[in-house]
């Protein structure tokens, strides 16, 4: 009789391993299908994202160590982009008046309000490249020009690359409506 326990008790033991081991295994594999499911769909969202040329219209927040600022991005009557800024950090100057554009070196401009200058004009979407570009950037902390290329990272967050000669940085602007 106690041969006849010992030998159920071992019986009991090796299906319960062999159970555990195989549940182990199916949790392995449907944690591998889940992450591989978020890993691969994040770019569909940008590629979602950058299917459609108005999909860049909203309004975004660029933030720096000069101080944030908000962009809104709307579409011209011609059909291109136009982005300019509608809010900024540090609207105001030592003596509480608004700052203006002074870095600009089109003198004409130097008298716009920080909060109201067009960085971007003429943006043209390529729906074959699902990016936006053939247009330039005007940078206003440093009153400089450079070419730019837009495209969607994610759902939420623009990639915008200005460069000179193919020299230049990308900086993240945050959808926020």
């Amino acid at each position: 009789i106690y041969c006849t326990r010992a030998h159920i008790l071992c019986s009991f033991c090796t299906i319960f391993v062999q159970f555990k081991q195989q549940l182990m295994y199916k949790m392995k594999k449907i944690i591998f299908t889940l992450l591989c499911s978020v890993l691969f769909s994040v770019p569909s969202f940008a590629q979602n994202m950058n299917s459609k040329g108005d999909n860049i219209i909203g309004e975004y927040l660029y933030v720096k160590k000069e101080g944030d600022s908000k962009i809104r991005i709307s579409k011209a009557a011609d059909g291109t982009y136009t982005a300019q800024v509608f809010w900024v950090a540090n609207a105001l100057d030592k003596n509480g008046n608004k700052r203006k554009d002074v870095k600009n070196k089109d003198k004409s401009l130097r008298n716009v309000d920080l909060d109201k200058v067009v960085i971007i004009k003429g943006l043209k979407y390529d729906a074959d490249d699902k990016e936006w570009g053939d247009a330039d950037i005007y940078d206003l902390s440093s009153g400089k020009i450079y070419d730019v290329d837009i495209e969607f990272k994610d759902a939420k967050t623009l990639e915008v690359y200005g460069n000179i000669w193919g020299i230049g940085k990308t900086v993240y602007w945050k959808k926020i409506k």
